[in-house]
């Protein structure tokens, strides 16, 4: 599903450059959740963000699927991740002035899809994640579990091959960050979401199928955690 070849990366140039990503190769099966683990700074998200296309590499190749990453150009990059990727991070970034499922359908309207049905996706999504009667809540009248939930909303609606998750917890108290992730697991036990998920929370880490760990831009340990 997704392979990583000799993923290098550097921030800055000369004496200030920084070595984020070192020669990085693992592969990751369709419908696997992996989480990403490590110390701060250890190159967890730069991972993450090649991976999915958001930052360009130095070297290395990445494949999703028969599709070569770091062979698109932007315009056929952007297009394969809003139809094939879904993104949840800590922050939510849902935009303030929209309601509930209008933030939840951002991705089909990007598309074109017209707004009567984006908006009934978009209701049935909400339902998924168990917001629908928050629906037309805006994110100020929402609790941050509640935010977190129609990001997760306006991730799948597109009913992607992947999940994209970095710190998508890092927010939230140990009850809603168990919700979440209870929400995450079930999408993929459901619907075989392959899922990949940025995290410093060994609890989290536990309930992935696979846990990378990561150090000084290098994996150190990759191996199974449960079935």
């Amino acid at each position: 599903m997704i392979r990583i070849q000799g993923l290098t990366k550097t921030f800055g140039a000369g004496e200030a450059a920084t070595r984020a990503l070192k020669q990085v190769s693992f592969e990751i099966k369709k419908g696997e959740t992996v989480s990403v683990t490590g110390p701060s700074g250890c190159g967890k998200t730069t991972l993450l963000h090649l991976m999915a296309g958001i930052e360009q590499m130095d070297e290395g190749e990445v494949w999703i699927g028969d599709m070569p990453i770091h062979r698109l150009k932007e315009r056929e990059l952007s297009r394969f991740r809003l139809q094939k990727m879904g993104f949840v991070f800590q922050s939510y970034h849902l935009v303030p002035v929209l309601c509930a499922w209008e933030n939840a359908a951002l991705p089909l309207m990007a598309q074109g899809v017209r707004r009567k049905e984006a908006k009934e996706r978009a209701l049935e999504a909400l339902k998924r994640v168990g917001l629908a009667d928050r629906a037309n809540r805006y994110p100020s009248e929402l609790s941050g579990g509640q935010n977190q939930r129609v990001a997760i909303a306006r991730a799948i609606i597109g009913e992607p091959l992947i999940l994209w998750a970095d710190e998508p917890t890092g927010a939230l108290d140990t009850d809603t960050a168990e919700q979440v992730i209870g929400l995450l697991d079930m999408l993929n036990h459901h619907y075989g979401t392959t899922i990949v998920i940025v995290t410093h929370d060994p609890q989290i880490a536990s309930r992935t199928h696979r846990t990378i760990r990561m150090q000084n831009g290098r994996i150190v340990h990759d191996g199974g955690v449960r079935s």
